[in-house]
């Protein structure tokens, strides 16, 4: 079956997925620039309400949110494999003051960034299994890890 045969058969579903999938991909891509939620949406031929309630319905996450998360993922392993400030970090990573992202990384990760880069070194570890143990979840466990 030819790409134009599949478009045509897929189902509204699909399409919606797929387009909100091409989204993740280029929030990915370009997780160190600013958020540009109109052009995310007209990619996907949505507003820019609906592409939000859409991503969010798709990946259980707002946009900001997912690329607050990718940006936390860089910056835990540069605090543990380089000896770089923090500002330097959290500039590097996107964030544009020191207090938003120590906010932020406190609540996706649950310790503060000089906590973090406490733990030492990274473990020499192939990056597939560190990846996959270190990510921040989205389904809450560094706050439940905090109350008592």
């Amino acid at each position: 079956m030819t790409h134009e045969a599949r478009a045509a058969t897929a189902s509204p579903t699909e399409i919606t997925n797929r387009s909100m999938l091409r989204a993740k991909d280029t929030i990915d891509r370009r997780w160190s620039e600013p958020l540009d939620i109109e052009a995310l949406a007209s990619m996907s031929a949505m507003s820019p309400a609906h592409f939000i309630r859409t991503f969010r319905a798709t990946f259980g996450e707002t946009p900001h949110r997912y690329l607050q998360r990718r940006r936390i993922e860089r910056a835990m392993y540069l605090l543990r494999a380089s000896d770089a400030p923090i500002l330097d970090i959290c500039l590097q990573v996107g964030f544009g003051s020191l207090g938003t992202f120590g906010r932020t990384f406190r609540a996706v990760v649950g310790e503060t960034p000089t906590a973090h880069r406490s733990r030492g070194p990274l473990p020499a570890v192939p990056n597939c299994f560190v990846m996959t143990w270190t990510r921040p979840s989205s389904f809450g466990e560094a706050a439940a890890q905090r109350t008592p």
